[in-house]
């Protein structure tokens, strides 16, 4: 790369500190970022590629944070900079002008109390002597380049009014409002549904190469990096293992644990018993071997499945929310979340749910397990109407028709210790004949997803998101149940973990004869843990099949644009 470097991070090392414990978060991190280009950072959570992008914007608090050493030189062409050597205004005219960053969660990095043009407005004001009228007309310009619909509408709207790719949108255009010479992107697209996604990193390249922008992209997934990077930086454990062209690194890696992030996404081209894990790669005694299921053995089991009873069944069943009543209370404005949708799952089947965030793929998971009261149609479990079951039927019924939601964060009590939390609905349901032999069976819970004895009696903010994640499944499976709804229950984990999860819910899907339902906007998740996929747009079920022919032999141009989406394809 013979570009001029406009950023160069050398030997930088930073700690936290808490409780008399000192933990290394970066060590001794060096990279380059040249004129023009698109350096991606990639790595699971807390491998301290964030922290390094915190620091670039002297963004780290200290205490607990310190950096221990390094230099941070900022070449924009007027006098090298060292960015963790200047303070107060000097401080100020750097970040947001020169320097800007889009993070990942743009609701909470926008006030709610104000309309979104205003913030985007201060933003300008704060760094150019110009008129309000000015700034006005900058922000409508803005919003038009990063293709916002309706600019004048949003520059009026609150954050909470628009989806979260607009919003996101707007986080963009605000960075980009005092055309600076570097931008971090910190996981803005994490959150996002896959054609939002795509929309959103085509907008970044694109502005990028308009502004002669030098951007740093921080992501935990390299199909994102594959679409946008020139070269790569791989992060694990505060370190740099591997960098070099995006091109090198994405498709002849040299590290281990870079081959194990690359090779546990789910494979677009076949399919695959068993999701191979970093944890293989990193693990030279291994010798991991990915078994291949061949079409012929997927098809016989496609048929031995539709020889079976359906445990579930879903007819014409519709849902709505009132938006909006006038002053006598009546109803003005609704919205139709689930619209005649008709769905059957076969006993020992994983049906696929996927779609687009707002399509009414969760509500319809919510209906199911009577979470949410639908307005007609039937409900079937086990060949049984479920619709209009009392409050101590649906006691009974809940043990064997369960849900692991989206958030392990909020679906835990933190106030209560783990063992607890999975042994509470066994006590509910009057599993296991005393406490002790409750316990014992919470034990070999924590043992069948992964986790420890000693775990027992941790609280959840002791543990990572994918941990909470198996203590979600091993307190679903606490009351043995015969059908899980899993909503969107990986969708917040790094690949490597969201590997593990969807390998642990396949064994535990054969172990116990589990018939599932899995809820994602992610094809490439659905196709490889589904026997059958719906595809839902609009609250209706557009696409219906098997999960290979819906792939390869696609019908519905949704369906073809979610599978266009989906990164590094």
């Amino acid at each position: 790369m013979d570009k001029e470097i406009i950023l160069s991070v050398n030997n930088l090392a930073i700690d936290f500190h808490a409780d008399g414990d000192v933990f290394q978060a970066v060590r001794g991190v060096s990279f380059n970022l040249h004129k023009g280009e698109v350096l991606g950072i990639v790595g699971e959570s807390g491998s301290g590629k964030s922290v390094t992008c915190q620091a670039i914007m002297q963004l780290i608090d200290c205490p607990p944070g310190s950096i221990r050493t390094g230099e941070i030189l900022f070449n924009p062409g007027s006098g090298t900079i060292d960015v963790l050597k200047i303070k107060g205004e000097q401080l100020r005219k750097l970040r947001g002008s020169r320097i800007a960053m889009i993070f990942q969660e743009p609701m909470s990095s926008l006030n709610p109390t104000h309309r979104c043009g205003k913030q985007v407005m201060e933003a300008i004001l704060l760094h150019n002597k110009i008129s309000k009228t000015e700034a006005k007309n900058k922000v409508l310009d803005l919003f038009d380049k990063v293709k916002l619909p309706d600019p004048a509408r949003v520059l009026k709207a609150y954050p909470h009014e628009l989806s979260g790719g607009q919003l996101q949108r707007v986080m963009i255009a605000m960075a980009l409002s005092n055309n600076p010479d570097v931008l971090i992107a910190d996981e803005p697209t994490t959150a996002l549904d896959v054609t939002v996604q795509k929309e959103i990193l085509s907008i970044i390249k694109e502005v990028g190469s308009r502004f002669h922008v030098s951007t740093i992209f921080i992501s935990h997934d390299l199909g994102v990096i594959q679409d946008l990077a020139d070269r790569v930086v791989v992060m694990r454990k505060g370190e740099i293992v591997e960098k070099g062209l995006a091109s090198d690194i994405l498709h002849r890696p040299k590290h281990p644990y870079t081959q194990g992030l690359i090779n546990c996404r789910p494979p677009l081209d076949k399919r695959i018993s068993i999701l191979p894990t970093v944890e293989d790669f990193l693990d030279e005694n291994n010798g991991f071997n990915t078994e291949e299921i061949s079409q012929s053995a997927y098809q016989a089991s496609i048929l031995n499945l539709e020889k079976k009873k359906h445990i579930l069944e879903v007819e014409n069943i519709s849902k709505s929310y009132i938006t909006r009543k006038n002053i006598w209370g009546r109803t003005t404005a609704k919205v139709d979340a689930v619209k005649n949708v008709s769905i059957s799952v076969y006993e020992g089947e994983t049906l696929g749910l996927v779609g687009e965030s707002g399509c009414g793929k969760s509500t319809l998971g919510r209906c199911i397990v009577g979470l949410e009261k639908i307005e007609n149609g039937d409900i079937r479990y086990k060949g049984n109407s479920i619709v209009d079951l009392g409050r101590k039927e649906w006691v009974n019924l809940r043990r064997n028709l369960q849900i692991i939601f989206q958030d392990p964060y909020g679906s835990l009590n933190p106030r209560m210790k783990i063992g607890a939390a999975i042994l509470e609905p066994m006590q509910v349901h009057n599993i296991g004949r005393s406490k002790a032999e409750r316990k014992e069976m919470v034990m070999q819970l924590l043992h069948e997803v992964g986790l420890q004895s000693d775990h027992y009696d941790r609280y959840p903010h002791e543990f990572s998101g994918g941990q909470r994640q198996r203590i979600c499944i091993a307190r679903s499976l606490s009351v043995n149940p015969e059908f899980i709804i899993c909503d969107e229950s990986v969708s917040a984990l790094d690949v490597s973990v969201q590997a593990q999860v969807l390998n642990l819910l396949n064994s535990l899907k054969k172990k116990y004869g589990l018939s599932l339902i899995f809820i994602s906007h992610d094809l490439s998740v659905i196709k490889h843990i589904s026997d059958h996929i719906a595809v839902m747009k609009d609250g209706e079920i557009v696409e219906y099949g098997n999960a290979e022919k819906l792939f390869h032999q696609s019908s519905s141009d949704y369906t073809k644009r979610l599978i266009d989406s989906i990164p590094g394809v």
